[in-house]
């Protein structure tokens, strides 16, 4: 891609846990927030169950759409852990008992009252040609395989595995923000800022409405990777709040 083009991303959450509402995911917001600060923009993100078909579809049709592939939940012990035979099919590849993965599981349980057993040792199947994403705190490695880097589902787990695999990642141009929070109801400005929008394409700005009594307003934010773009958009933006008479303040 050229220098200055964003690479983008797509992320994968896997598990009946999160859509049964008996898991809240807390990952998507590191990984957006970890992506944005690395220049590389986040552009879907989709949650499917442990069902092998579904899981197979989602990661050939999102690595295909997008520059890479980020997937979180299912490569732990359990027979509901499927994602890696899901990638492995995806991807037109076996799954094989790597020997790395498994020397680095035979040193972490040794020494413990843990026994190494067969369910444990299936986080030691990676497919074919992949390349081992080192787990810092557990051990069990997650793996990229082309454009698709599998992460594990626990919170902690996965941060420790992201900032493994982050210096793999092509960067772009960083996204610059403001945000300006208006002391109006996002109907009374619609009109103003959708003409900003129309002269700023290259600006993405959200309207994100808040009603917290007796404060009702709408907080604007505004990101672009070109500083001057960004700033001539924001200064557009308060000019016509102020023509309006909207109260308003900016936060960092």
């Amino acid at each position: 891609m050229p220098p200055q083009e964003a690479p983008t991303a797509a992320m994968l959450v896997i598990g009946n846990e999160i859509l049964s509402g008996r898991t809240q995911d807390k990952n998507v917001v590191h990984v957006a927030k970890r992506m944005s600060d690395l220049g590389v923009r986040l552009s879907e993100v989709r949650v499917v169950p442990d069902v092998r078909d579904r899981i197979v579809a989602a990661v050939r049709e999102l690595s295909s759409a997008w520059d890479y592939l980020i997937t979180t939940g299912g490569i732990g012990p359990t027979h509901d852990d499927i994602t890696t035979e899901c990638v492995a099919a995806a991807m037109g590849v076996e799954v094989e008992r790597n020997a790395e993965a498994h020397r680095r599981l035979r040193a972490h349980y040794e020494g413990t009252e843990i026994e190494l057993n067969e369910a444990r040792l299936r986080m030691a199947n990676i497919p074919v040609g992949a390349t081992l994403i080192d787990n810092p705190v557990s051990a069990a490695p997650g793996f990229r395989l082309a454009n698709v880097f599998v992460l594990a589902g626990v919170p902690a787990i996965m941060k420790a595995m992201l900032a493994v695999l982050e210096p793999q990642l092509v960067r772009g141009p960083p996204l610059r923000s403001r945000t300006l929070v208006v002391s109006r109801p996002e109907g009374l400005i619609a009109g103003d800022l959708a003409a900003v929008a129309a002269e700023y394409p290259d600006v993405d700005i959200g309207s994100y409405p808040f009603y917290r009594p007796p404060d009702i307003g709408t907080s604007l934010v505004l990101r672009a990777a070109d500083p001057d773009r960004l700033d001539q958009c924001a200064d557009a933006v308060r000019r016509f709040l102020t023509r309006l008479g909207a109260p308003f303040r900016e936060e960092p």
